[in-house]
């Protein structure tokens, strides 16, 4: 008997799918499945659908036997497998960036690593910058020209506090009726902002180190959750590296927004924007119309420099 279902859980051999009623069923997969042009070190992610035959209904087990075509998809390296990808979440309708200017410290490279490998999977992407309650005003106006920086970019914004209910009713907006991947360094207060918004899903949350200003890993395995009928945020590990999956040097300006507008206008076709003449995106850094923390970002990222922190 086959059925449709939807993976929710992977725990690497075995995944969690949710059939069409609601029934939950361990699956494994049957034989190999590899994805063309893609090397990865796991075959399945959550936010799959899937075709699955019941294998024995009274210990709940099933066999996945197909893959449906995905609609995107988003990976980081391998952290065994260089050379590989991991899958971490597929058919996404957003990708939403949990990020703090303080304890811990959310880098603008680590941001801009993240907006660049969703840009590249066509992914849209909105930044919530959270614990806002942290900051008095002369902190928050400090911060306004990175928000600003970044929305005029094109991506969603959103200023976040689960202790004062800052931006929850947004943030609620935002998630509503799509399914999103919900990401983050450890520490910087996602479960604590999914638990304020569904309280019955009850994330475990970890109090970020004084010693090391780090968040201790919470979540092991990337989850998905249904807030509401047709809501659901996948839940992944505290990301330290989004690894620029196959992409060559030429290509990373092609997914910064403000680059790619002046990608034609460089004397040479395959400029890198380093030293050549001519070259129009180095003019509108120098001119201010390109953000410098974003030109250097883009050259970390040319450097292959990770962006951790």
């Amino acid at each position: 008997m086959s059925q449709q279902g939807l993976v929710i859980r992977s725990t690497g051999s075995w995944y969690d799918v949710r059939d069409e009623e609601g029934h939950i069923w361990q699956a494994r997969l049957k034989g190999k499945f590899k994805i063309k042009g893609l090397k990865t070190s796991n075959p399945l992610a959550v936010g799959d659908r899937v075709t699955m035959d019941i294998e024995n209904e009274n210990e709940n087990t099933a066999i996945i036997t197909h893959i449906e075509d995905r609609e995107n998809y988003i990976a980081r390296a391998s952290v065994h497998k260089t050379s590989q990808a991991h899958l971490l979440a597929a058919n996404l309708d957003q990708a939403v960036l949990i990020v703090t200017l303080d304890f811990p410290r959310t880098s603008l490279g680590f941001i801009d690593r993240f907006l660049v490998s969703a840009e590249s999977f066509r992914i849209p992407v909105v930044i919530v910058f959270n614990k806002q309650d942290i900051f008095d005003e002369e902190g928050r106006q400090q911060h306004q020209p990175i928000m600003d920086m970044y929305a005029e970019l094109g991506y969603g914004t959103l200023r976040t506090s689960a202790l004062t209910g800052e931006g929850m009713d947004e943030l609620r907006a935002c998630l509503k009726g799509k399914v999103s991947l919900v990401s983050g360094h450890s520490g910087v207060g996602k479960s604590t902002l999914v638990n304020t918004i569904a309280p019955d899903l009850d994330l475990r949350t970890s109090e970020v180190s004084t010693f090391a200003n780090k968040g201790v890993h919470t979540t092991t395995f990337a989850e998905m959750f249904e807030l509401e009928p047709g809501t659901f945020i996948i839940d992944t590990p505290g990301i330290k590296e989004l690894g620029l999956i196959d992409m060559e040097p030429a290509e990373i300006s092609h997914y910064f927004p403000e680059m790619r507008e002046l990608l034609n206008e460089c004397r040479y076709h395959n400029c890198l924007h380093l030293n050549e003449p001519a070259c129009a995106v180095r003019d509108a850094v120098e001119e201010g119309t390109i953000a410098m923390s974003r030109y250097h970002s883009y050259l970390g990222m040319l450097q292959g420099d990770d962006n951790r922190r």
